[in-house]
């Protein structure tokens, strides 16, 4: 079993201090079932549990974002909330450094590429600070049921079907859209042989074996592209330049370290005005978001300030 990094995470993310299962059970009685007592007597749940981490998220989501419902079948991406919410931190400071208005319950229009059908990137920015949420995906099953946990919770989300899988942004952003920033967890692995080796490797450092199954669930669209994470970031910069005057930062996170320098070669050749890198702890593992913009800064603040008025 594994132990959040709680400490590392951004100082505005309520996960900071851990999880408080007393709290949790209060909000989702049925999580109760699955904690299990670590040496040193605190509770947690076994990680390695896929029942168990899902009935962890319903948790949070209804404790700490007035989720009400939330679920996903077997099979799926089962999102860490904490590290997912961090991104949406840092992005949200990142974005803040280009005006002196509050960016929060103001109309910032955000594009989650390749959404799934957890949701959770829009599901938390609209909760945090009230963004509004324009999410995509290849993936019809994955569509369907984004859209079912937008009309329950009754969120500000529009859920749209990428139909051409090689593009990000084309068919989706619309000639009259003007969105503050897109986000992307782009698919980590270039196999499907890879990405089952990875989740051996998750398997034994949680359980200290061996299994088949990879852990926390993914499909093949949101583990693994030809190419691997480096192709897909590349191919989305490349495609970004056509969007260059209505997206003020596009992002994307990058979980190879030794994705960066490349990266931002492609960026530069692109013509980006502006490149950022922002470091964060995912979980077990430090993290990143890319982050880069075709407008100055003078630029994106007239941007921005025009948007949110």
């Amino acid at each position: 079993m594994i132990a959040f990094r709680e400490s590392l995470l951004h100082p505005n993310n309520c996960h900071i201090n851990g999880y408080d299962f007393n709290a949790l059970c209060k909000s989702l009685p049925s999580l109760e079932a699955f904690l299990v007592q670590r040496p040193d007597g605190k509770d947690t749940i076994n990680f390695s549990d896929p029942v168990a981490l899902k009935t962890l998220n319903q948790a949070l989501l209804k404790h700490h974002y007035n989720v009400a419902i939330w679920d996903l079948p077997a099979g799926f991406l089962c999102p860490p909330v904490p590290g997912r919410a961090d991104y949406l931190h840092h992005l949200h400071d990142l974005i803040s450094q280009d005006t002196s208005l509050n960016i929060s319950q103001r109309k910032v229009r955000v594009m989650d590429v390749g959404t799934g059908g957890s949701l959770i990137y829009p599901i938390l920015g609209n909760a945090l600070f009230d963004w509004q949420f324009l999410a995509s995906d290849i993936d019809t099953q994955s569509i369907k049921l984004a859209k079912q946990l937008v009309q329950l919770n009754g969120l500000a989300i529009k859920v749209v079907q990428q139909k051409q899988p090689t593009r990000y942004f084309d068919g989706i952003i619309k000639a009259q859209d003007t969105l503050v920033a897109t986000m992307c967890n782009p698919p980590f692995h270039d196999s499907e042989q890879s990405a089952k080796a990875g989740s051996q490797r998750k398997w034994r450092n949680l359980k200290g074996e061996q299994s088949s199954q990879l852990n926390f669930g993914g499909r093949n669209n949101e583990l693994w592209c030809e190419g691997g994470e480096f192709a897909f970031v590349r191919n989305m910069i490349l495609e970004s330049t056509h969007f260059a005057e209505q997206v003020i930062w596009f992002t994307s996170l990058v979980s190879k370290k030794e994705n960066e320098r490349p990266l931002k070669a492609c960026l530069r050749k692109a013509g980006a005005a502006q490149v950022e890198v922002v470091a964060m702890n995912q979980g077990q593992k430090v993290s990143r978001f890319i982050a880069w913009s075709f407008m100055d800064q003078q630029q994106r603040t007239h941007a921005l300030e025009s948007l949110l008025g």
